[in-house]
């Protein structure tokens, strides 16, 4: 009889064992990392500074971006896809080969240059109406697409200009997008009612998210984009990375290990 029950109590402490080791399982991703890596300080200290839930501003970065791998946002650095305003540099239209081996649109000549013709077939992007962060002359040219792969310094800047805006510029209360200026209304509610901690807590980050997302005339209008972005928290394990840094003042790389 112990025997048995030393088997089954083996089996359970294996099992909780490997649904903790799964429960943030898009973690094991090394692009996954490496984008969050480079964007998660920045987004957590500008969410502290303008009231906004910093998990599911990842979250929202990871889905439009690709984290970081879509082709406008490496060239622009525009990884929440954010439209530019009036006076805005935008992302011109752009033609770019789609590479057959790699599965995925070429914009850095370098990379190109390494491509057999037969394997690239080139199209006409359209202009995508999107803000474009590089900084001048290259905003809004077709000049030197791949300036901020290989800058890491403007690269960074740009991300934190595109957090920025985001911040200043769209969840805003004088926004003319009524889902936005209830969002904004929403967040200083509450942090006005329960303190600031209350921008950590899971349920303000998916609220947030059903709140701009989802229904007319918001930052998405797909029903199926609130349920992308709150997937990408649960699975990267968002919520608790930014809780991490930011109580517990761990860094990313001891925050990113707590799986």
């Amino acid at each position: 009889m112990k025997k048995i029950l030393l088997i089954i109590n083996a089996v359970t402490v294996s099992f909780c064992i490997n649904l903790n080791a799964s429960e943030y399982s898009f973690r094991k991703y090394s692009h996954v990392k490496e984008f969050y890596k480079d964007i998660s300080e920045q987004a957590i200290q500008i969410s502290k500074k303008y009231n906004l839930p910093a998990a599911s501003v990842l979250a929202i970065a990871g889905l439009e971006s690709g984290y970081g791998s879509g082709y406008v946002a490496q060239i622009s650095g525009n990884i929440l896809s954010l439209g530019a305003f009036k006076g805005d540099k935008e992302l011109l239209a752009l033609y770019l080969p789609y590479s057959k081996s790699q599965k995925k649109i070429l914009f850095d000549s370098r990379e190109i240059a390494k491509q057999t013709k037969d394997d690239l077939t080139y199209k006409l992007r359209e202009k995508s109406l999107k803000r474009d962060y590089r900084p001048y002359p290259y905003a809004g040219t077709t000049k030197n697409l791949s300036l901020l792969k290989y800058n890491k310094y403007l690269r960074e800047k740009a991300h934190k200009e595109c957090l920025n805006d985001f911040a200043t510029r769209w969840i805003v209360a004088n926004s003319n997008i009524k889902a936005f200026r209830d969002a904004r209304i929403y967040l200083d509610d509450l942090v006005k009612k329960e303190g600031v901690k209350v921008l950590l807590l899971e349920s303000t980050n998916k609220d947030f998210t059903n709140k701009i997302g989802g229904i007319p005339n918001s930052f998405n209008y797909r029903q199926t984009w609130p349920k992308k972005v709150k997937l990408i928290m649960d699975k990267v394990g968002l919520v608790e990375l930014v809780n991490d840094m930011v109580s517990k003042k761990l860094s990313f790389e001891e925050a990113w290990k707590k799986k």
